[in-house]
């Protein structure tokens, strides 16, 4: 994942059709030009009426949400009153942004069934953990972001830190979420890089700051059907064309190896897989350390589960969104299988396409005029989904955690709801910069990986340590939090300049996250003994204890039907993760 000196040759070769040839720069590097102009796919007049319909739709929802804009609190939480089945699939879609759908269909053609990980081991624990175990601690300290419930449970110094990592982790990531868009719309439209970074923005700006997280999350909810309405056709199409699932698996088993459709075939020690790690590294830098990290304190997701109406609806967020996240490989990696047959050399050493270009080739290749306008118009939903999300959260956590608590403290709270829509416009434009700094990196997902290692493990290890050991002490949050963000960053600076050897880029983010989580603890356990705890009066409802942890809250009624229990949910999710692997296991 080194970076590269022009940003208009990066992410290799963004359109579809034949690569331009290599060219050598004058420091040496090989780059890729994009030629975007000759890889337009054709548009009709139906395909641009679907897109306009549904931008007006999308700034309508906007509009109508602007009513319930009345306060900060509707403006960052929704006001605390969605149900639970609307803020569970805006949850899912948060995160199946434009880089979801085109990093992990590369991921499809290039590693094969060993991306179901970053689904099934990857994603559905965590997400039951955040749910069943930590969503009461978020919910029931009316805490407005992860760092605000680190200021009450350490100290200001520590919730200072932690705001200003998140509110930089947050920008980088909608920053990537607007590059990949501005890849789609180069590579569809030929818009220049910057023109269609400076679109993106704006028009996100707009939904957000008129209706807030209100607006965003509906948005999301409507984002979630149109993508999936328009990669379920594509998936469809492509498996007729390679002859269905049987024709898949022989046409797959016979170029790459039937190793290619196990996901733990070749992970023990010593031996070969396209991940370049084994068993271990798979289970504990990604499995907990990043995916722990990202799903249950990373707030562009908790964001959505805060905002559920009641305690019974936000636990309930992240289960019912557990359901539709380990089916979406359906639609997202199998297609990058489905375009490593149509295209067999994609990746390849001279090839005419790039992993990246996979979802582009079937675009190109399978679907008719109006379906593509679908397609076209899911892909954007999907960037839009990823950048609001991480926008919104920007917002809160800047407005709450830094200009409220240091910079203008006890001003009325319509100071505070205009900062916060000032607040989203300044994320949006320091994320249109911070697109150009995703360009420099030539895979956009490994990039993703490296941020979560970077800002969510360290969080999600002090988290945990303060949440379940009452010894924790302020001192100890702050220097774990510190150098376990430092710790991960020198090495993979070792990394990059070769000091250190790592098999992969996605090896050196899994062992990065295994690095952070350590350093944190290792570091807060003996500064904890070594200072002053609060006292229990003090960590009252902040630190586990069984019966916080079965506080129900207030309750609706039918809250307490069986099919909503938590428990059921969470348990069943985890039951279905592990039929689902077992498929692609032996």
């Amino acid at each position: 994942m080194s970076g590269q000196s022009n940003i208009d040759s990066t992410f290799t070769h963004a359109g579809v059709g034949p690569r331009p040839d290599l060219a050598n720069d004058d420091d040496g590097t090989r780059t890729m030009l994009i030629l975007a102009d000759g890889l337009r796919l054709s548009m009709n007049w139906l395909d641009i009426l679907i897109l306009i319909l549904y931008f007006a739709v999308v700034l309508g929802v906007a509009l109508a949400a602007k009513t319930s804009v009345k306060s900060s609190l509707d403006f960052f939480l929704s006001g605390r009153s969605l149900p639970a089945w609307v803020t569970g699939l805006a949850f899912v879609s948060a995160n199946l942004g434009a880089i979801e759908i085109l990093g992990m269909a590369a991921n499809g053609a290039q590693y094969g069934a060993y991306t179901l990980h970053w689904y099934l081991i990857g994603a559905i624990p965590a997400m039951v953990f955040l749910g069943l175990v930590m969503m009461p601690f978020y919910y029931n300290s009316k805490v407005r972001s992860v760092p605000e419930f680190l200021l009450k449970r350490f100290s200001s110094s520590s919730h200072l830190l932690s705001a200003s990592l998140f509110a930089i982790a947050s920008v980088l990531i909608a920053g990537v979420n607007l590059f990949a868009f501005a890849i789609i719309l180069r590579a569809l439209l030929g818009w220049p890089l910057a023109l269609s970074i400076l679109v993106a923005g704006v028009f996100v700006l707009a939904y957000i700051i008129i209706g807030g997280l209100t607006s965003a999350i509906y948005n999301e909810v409507l984002q979630f059907f149109v993508i999936v309405a328009a990669l379920v056709p594509l998936t469809v199409l492509g498996l007729v064309r390679v002859g269905g699932l049987g024709g898949l698996i022989d046409k797959v088993t016979a170029s790459q190896g039937a190793q290619f459709l196990s996901a733990w075939s070749g992970t023990g020690f010593g031996q070969e897989n396209p991940l370049g790690t084994n068993w271990l590294t798979i289970t504990l830098g990604l499995g907990f350390a990043i995916s722990f990290g990202y799903w249950t304190t990373n707030f562009a997701e908790v964001q959505r589960s805060m905002s559920a109406k009641n305690l019974s609806a936000a636990r309930r967020t992240p289960l019912i969104a557990a359901f539709p996240k380990m089916f979406i490989p359906l639609v997202v990696v199998l297609p990058g299988l489905i375009a490593l047959v149509i295209a067999p050399s994609i990746g390849g050493p001279g090839s005419a396409y790039e992993y990246n270009e996979a979802i582009p080739l079937l675009m190109s290749r399978l679907l008719p005029n109006g379906v593509l306008g679908l397609a076209v118009t899911g892909l954007m939903a999907a960037f839009m989904a990823g950048v609001a999300a991480n926008v919104s959260s920007f917002n809160t956590v800047f407005t709450n955690d830094i200009w409220q608590a240091y910079i203008k403290p006890r001003m009325p709270d319509a100071h505070y709801l205009s900062v916060g829509r000032i607040a989203t416009a300044g994320g949006v434009v320091v994320g249109m910069g911070t697109a150009f700094i995703a360009a420099s990196f030539s895979n956009i997902m490994n990039y993703l990986q490296t941020l979560f290692a970077f800002f969510n493990v360290p969080l999600f290890a002090a988290f945990i340590l303060a949440l379940f050991w009452k010894r924790m002490t302020a001192q100890a949050g702050f220097w774990g939090l510190l150098l376990g963000t430092v710790a991960p960053v020198c090495f993979y600076v070792s990394y990059q300049s070769g000091m250190v050897a790592m098999n992969s880029a996605q090896a050196a983010n899994m062992t990065a996250a295994i690095i952070a989580f350590a350093v944190t603890v290792a570091v807060a356990v003996p500064v904890s003994l070594a200072t002053r705890p609060k006292t229990d009066a003090e960590l009252e409802g902040l630190v586990y204890s069984r019966t916080l942890a079965r506080a129900e809250g207030e309750t609706e009624p039918g809250d307490d039907a069986w099919y909503r229990r938590p428990a059921l949910l969470g348990w069943g999710a985890m039951v279905l993760a592990v039929l689902c692997y077992l498929p692609f296991s032996f």
